[in-house]
């Protein structure tokens, strides 16, 4: 019988690694408040955010979160994120470290105002 996937981002939260779900709660809410008007969706497994295109996504893995704004995000922080697990599209963070809250913040209202002045209507 396959595996059910959650089909809401507090459902995939519930579903996470226990040592994951604070982060998780808090990473949700800080996206919450960023893009109150985003829709919520699971897609791939994975919660994104849409509105009405790709705005954020993350991701619970055993040891670590993900946080994947739009890659070009991720750019104008690259000296602050130098402290931090990335990939070109992620920022990871491990269970036991703190959430960069701020940090977060401002990339996710980076990608608010970057999605709202795009004129192009592809979901990437």
């Amino acid at each position: 019988m396959p595996k059910q996937h959650p089909a809401t981002i507090a459902k995939y939260i519930d579903a996470a690694p226990r040592e994951a779900r604070p982060h998780l709660r808090r990473l949700y809410a800080l996206l919450r408040r960023v893009a109150p008007d985003a829709r919520e969706e699971i897609k791939w497994g994975t919660p994104f955010f849409v509105e009405p295109r790709f705005l954020f996504a993350f991701s619970a893995h055993k040891s670590h979160l993900n946080f994947a704004p739009m890659a070009a995000a991720l750019e104008p922080f690259r000296k602050e994120l130098e402290a931090h697990r990335t990939t070109k599209n992620f920022l990871q963070v491990r269970y036991d470290e703190a959430l960069p809250e701020d940090l977060i913040r401002r990339i996710a209202e980076r990608c608010v105002l970057t999605l709202r002045a795009r004129e192009d209507d592809a979901f990437w």
